[in-house]
C-alpha cells in the first residue's frame, strides 16, 4: 500500500548579503543554489526546509492500520534544474528547532521577512537558529546522538545524476525517530542541502568548507523543485510504503508452466470513476490464452486461477504524464482470498480530477534460471479520481 502526505509547509533560505534575512515560503519553487564569483572569492548557497504533518500517520501505527516497518520516502520533483553537474548528493537532516515558514517570495521588492530566513528561523521574532550564533547558520540540524540516544540514523544523503533529477528521499530512519522519539527529535521537519564538513556535514556554517560540495569552488549548478505553493500536480509529499499483501487461495489453482507464457489478464468490475476519500478494491483475473479441451460441466474459459503467489506487482502511472505514481515493489503486491486476485488503493493518495492507467508486472521462476517477467497493460485499465461532492 501507498499513501501520500503531502508537505504542509516549505522555505529555502539564502545566504548572502540582502538575501539572509528575506523569506520565501510562499514561492512556487524550492531550491539549492550555488552560485561563485568568477575569482571563487564569493559563495552564496541556499538550504530547503519542509515539514510534513504525521498526526495520521502516527495515529494509523497506534490502531494497527500502517505496520512499524513501513517506509518512508521524500518526494521532491525537479522543476527546471539548471547548469547541473553530472553527480552531486544531498543530504537531509531532521531540523533541530522550530522554524515559521512565511509568506514571502524570493523576488518581493521590497523583500519580506515574516519567516525563516538564513539568519533567523522566524526573521520577525529575530529569534536565531543557534543561540549567541553570528546569523550565518543557515538553519540548524540534529548531526549527532541527542542524550546518548540514537535508535535511528539521524541523517540520509541522495545521489543525483544529470539525466535523473527528481528526488526520492529514504527518510524512514528520520521519520521514525520523529514518530517514536519525538521527546528528543521533535518533528521540525527536514533540510535539505549540499553536503558539507564530514561524511554528511557536521558544522552549520558552510564558511572556509573548501574541501565540500557545499563549501568549495565547484559550480555545481541550481537545483529547483516545486514548492507545495505549485499549481502543478507536482507538490513534495511524504510517501508511506508497506506490504499489506494477503494470500489465502482456497480451492482455487495456480496458473503455472506453459499457462503463464501466455497469460490474458482482465479487471472485474473496474469503474470508470472513483471517490477521492475511498479505498477501493480492484479484481483482477489471469487465464490462458488457449484452454486445455477437457471434458466438464463447467467451461475452462471460466474456471478462476491465481497468479503467481508474492511475485505479482501493479503500479499506477498518470495518464497523460506518464509519472509513476506507485512503482512496482514491496508496497504493491497483488493479493488473493477465495474469489481470486485483488488489490486495493487509497484514492487520497491520487490527485483529484486526473485520469490514471494501471500496469502489472508477472514474475515466475523468480531466482531461478528460467525466471520470467511479463508486464502488461490496457488501455482500458484506466480510472478518474474525482472530488467528494459534500451534501
Amino acid at each position: 500500500m501507498h499513501y501520500f502526505e503531502y508537505i504542509n509547509r516549505d522555505t529555502t533560505i539564502y545566504s548572502g548579503g540582502t538575501t539572509s534575512s528575506l523569506n520565501s515560503g510562499h514561492d512556487e519553487i524550492i531550491e539549492v543554489v550555488k552560485e561563485v564569483s568568477s575569482d571563487g572569492g564569493t559563495i552564496n548557497i541556499s538550504r530547503i526546509l519542509l515539514s510534513a504533518d504525521y498526526s495520521y500517520v502516527s495515529k494509523s501505527i497506534q490502531d494497527g492500520k500502517i505496520p512499524t516497518d513501513a517506509k518512508f520516502y521524500l518526494n521532491l520533483y525537479d522543476a527546471g534544474s539548471k547548469d547541473i553537474e553530472a553527480e552531486q548528493k544531498l543530504v537531509i537532516y531532521m531540523v533541530s528547532g522550530s522554524w515559521k515558514s512565511g509568506t514571502g517570495k524570493k523576488f518581493d521588492s521590497p523583500i519580506t521577512t515574516n519567516g525563516a530566513s538564513y539568519q533567523y528561523r522566524d526573521q520577525d521574532q529575530k529569534l536565531p537558529w543557534v543561540t549567541g550564533s553570528l546569523l550565518t547558520d543557515g538553519g540548524s540540524w540534529f548531526s549527532g546522538s541527542q542524550d546518548s540516544y540514537s535508535q535511528y540514523n539521524i541523517s540520509q544523503s541522495y545521489n543525483l545524476t544529470f539525466d535523473k533529477r527528481d528526488v526520492r528521499f529514504d527518510v524512514t530512519d528520520l521519520v521514525r525517530n520523529h514518530i517514536f522519539s519525538s521527546s528528543i527529535y521533535p518533528n521540525n521537519g527536514f533540510i535539505v542541502k549540499r553536503e558539507s564538513t564530514g561524511s554528511y556535514g557536521t558544522t552549520y556554517a558552510y564558511s572556509g568548507d573548501t574541501n565540500s560540495e557545499e563549501g568549495g569552488t565547484s559550480r555545481l549548478g541550481t537545483l529547483q523543485f516545486f514548492s507545495r505553493e505549485t499549481h502543478t500536480i507536482y507538490p513534495p509529499s511524504l510517501e508511506v510504503v508497506w506490504d499489506d499483501s494477503k494470500w489465502t487461495t482456497g480451492s482455487l489453482a495456480q496458473l503455472t508452466g506453459s499457462a503463464l507464457d501466455d497469460t490474458v489478464i482482465y479487471f472485474k468490475g473496474i469503474r470508470d470513476e472513483y471517490l477521492e476519500k475511498s479505498i477501493s478494491r480492484f479484481r483482477l483475473v489471469g487465464r490462458p490464452r488457449y484452454n486445455d479441451r477437457v471434458f466438464g460441466t463447467t467451461p475452462e474459459g471460466l474456471t478462476v486461477r491465481t497468479l503467481p503467489s508474492g511475485s505479482t506487482f501493479y503500479s499506477i502511472k498518470d495518464s497523460v504524464t506518464e509519472e509513476t505514481i506507485v512503482p512496482f515493489g514491496t508496497g504493491s503486491i497483488v493479493s488473493c482470498d477465495g474469489t481470486g486476485n485483488y488489490f486495493n488503493l487509497r484514492m487520497d493518495s491520487f490527485q483529484s480530477e486526473r485520469h490514471y492507467d494501471i500496469h502489472l508486472k508477472v514474475v515466475s521462476g523468480s531466482g531461478t534460471v528460467d525466471e520470467l517477467i511479463n508486464y502488461y497493460n490496457d488501455p482500458a485499465w484506466s480510472f478518474k479520481v474525482v472530488r467528494n461532492i459534500e451534501r
